[in-house]
């Protein structure tokens, strides 16, 4: 059985990734570390910081016989590129299917947020994947013209005090004025712990939003070649 070590920024994100694998035969094993975001409103506190903290994460979730690791906060899997690169073992950001969808097409998107601090990072993941993407052999240039960032103000904080109930509720009144605003364009729900919201918003409206986990299963499933149960 495949071991997969899961690093959060919040415990929220827990339940979600333990019920999309649920079919699969993997034991998951979560490691919980809120401190960069508590952090982020220093006057000092700068990406390096996130480097090096993630860095040493990585390395000690490596460490415990992890088959391979799990990031599902944005804010850490901005600096994956380089810092994935220091472990031995597949590290994979939770907008990593993301971003490979994104290659694959050349339709409009728009990413909500809740965390104005994994705005950036994010962003600059999606244009780098599209700038070095393909699609029907042509390269996507131009990735700021079909892809931008919305941020949905005074969310985040709801769920770092633990008010579920309230978040949910805030984004998704969010994502429906999202969706409603710009139909000509896919809405995605950027940050793992807005996919409840987003699938509220698809069952209650029929207004589809991707979310983080809508293809998270079917692409560990290939990445790692996780088995069914």
């Amino acid at each position: 059985m495949i071991t997969i070590g899961c690093y959060h920024a919040h415990y929220s994100n827990i339940a979600l990734i333990e019920e999309v694998l649920a079919p699969y035969e993997v034991e998951l094993v979560h490691y919980v570390d809120p401190g960069l975001d508590r952090l982020k409103q220093d006057t000092d506190f700068s990406e390096a910081v996130i480097r090096e903290k993630v860095s040493q994460t990585l390395q000690w979730i490596a460490q415990c016989h992890a088959d391979a690791i799990l990031v599902t906060c944005t804010l850490f899997a901005a600096v994956l590129a380089h810092e994935a690169q220091q472990v031995s073992i597949p590290v994979i950001g939770i907008d990593d299917p993301l971003l490979q969808k994104l290659q694959q097409d050349s339709q409009e998107y728009i990413l909500a947020f809740t965390n104005p601090a994994t705005v950036e990072g994010t962003m600059a993941r999606v244009n780098e994947a599209l700038q070095q993407g393909e699609t029907n052999g042509q390269a996507n240039v131009v990735a700021a013209s079909r892809t931008k960032a919305a941020l949905i103000p005074g969310t985040f904080e709801l769920i770092m005090r633990g008010d579920k109930e309230g978040y949910m509720e805030a984004v998704t009144t969010g994502l429906q004025q999202l969706a409603a605003q710009s139909p000509e364009k896919t809405i995605v729900a950027a940050q793992l712990s807005m996919a409840p919201a987003a699938a509220r918003v698809t069952a209650d409206t029929g207004m589809l939003i991707y979310s983080p986990l809508a293809s998270l299963a079917m692409y560990l499933e290939k990445k790692l070649s996780l088995a069914k149960v």
